[in-house]
């Protein structure tokens, strides 16, 4: 039960920070193309367009969490909590789009720099890394190590952060020494940044689609842990898998003494929940069985079986 409060307080806390990012960076962006236009700077009215991702991601992030609170149904068993992991991937792809498109632009400015305001690019530059810094400082206090789509946002917000302070470093190098390659120099740095985190982000929301098993959790402890508890004999068909980020399932089939009570069974049941819940697995099915259950070759089976059998 303190599990549960503990998550869905985590939840309400994540779902606070996106919004506050989501209503800055919106109304950021908008100043920011504005004075782009204003100034007639490539530069900013790029950096717009960087922050209209950002403010798209997270919008994106705020559906997934509101979907992310629906309710099972007989059509979607464990609910609408996966929309997370879909928001994630979305974001992760978006982040290797704009990388590639900003090397692509970086690629035409260097061949011909165009003129810059360098004079407000640079002071709508500083605001837009400040503005930055402060919505990085809100999604920070929010679960961006286990919250794949919280992650995603936040590694967005980061590379914008990178991108203003690449834009403040070539305004300047500009006004001083009229270096107008400074601009895409700048670009290709912040690309190459955000190119990373849109592939590791992407990685591991894949990851998290195809059932892989989750990252903070080590299986063989798992394994051990299970059969540590005096009734257990082996475990075999054992899957680890992540429902959505912070949310770890379990199943197994448990080989356990044939003459245990059904009284007996359940106590066995809650110890092994017990246990689990302190790895960092919330939901557990375990089937029990005798030692003349059939199968072959199951994973993690430590139990001899007849040739026949």
């Amino acid at each position: 039960m303190g599990h549960d409060h503990s998550h869905d307080h985590t939840h309400g806390a994540n779902k606070k920070a996106l919004l506050v990012s989501f209503i800055v960076i919106t109304a950021y962006m908008i100043i920011e193309a504005v004075g782009g236009f204003l100034t007639n700077s490539l530069a900013l009215l790029s950096d717009a367009g960087h922050m209209l991702s950002d403010a798209v991601s997270l919008g994106v992030g705020l559906l997934a969490f509101k979907f992310g609170e629906k309710v099972a149904s007989y059509q979607k068993t464990f609910g609408y909590k996966r929309f997370e992991i879909l928001a994630a991937v979305f974001n992760g792809v978006t982040l290797i789009a704009i990388a590639l498109f900003i090397f692509y632009e970086a690629y035409h400015r260097f061949m011909d720099p165009p003129e810059v305001a360098s004079a407000g690019m640079l002071i709508i530059g500083i605001i837009g890394l400040f503005v930055n810094i402060v919505v990085a400082w809100v999604l920070m206090r929010g679960d961006t190590e286990e919250n794949l789509n919280l992650r995603a946002a936040f590694l967005h917000v980061i590379g914008d952060l990178f991108g203003s302070i690449g834009a403040v470093t070539a305004a300047i190098l500009i006004m001083i020494f009229g270096w107008g390659w400074a601009d895409p120099l700048a670009s290709v740095l912040v690309a190459a940044l955000v190119l990373v985190s849109g592939w590791r982000v992407s990685k591991d929301a894949i990851h998290v689609l195809m059932e892989g098993t989750p990252k903070n959790v080590e299986l063989d402890d798992i394994v051990q842990t299970i059969e540590s508890v005096p009734e257990v004999i082996a475990i075999h068909d054992l899957h680890v898998w992540s429902i959505t980020s912070g949310e770890n399932a379990l199943s197994c089939h448990a080989v356990v003494d044939g003459k245990l009570s059904v009284h007996d069974s359940q106590e066995l049941l809650q110890t092994i929940e017990n246990k689990l819940e302190h790895k960092g697995i919330g939901h557990v099915t375990v089937q029990m069985e005798s030692e003349e259950h059939p199968h072959e070759d199951s994973l993690f089976c430590r139990t001899e079986h007849d040739a026949g059998g």
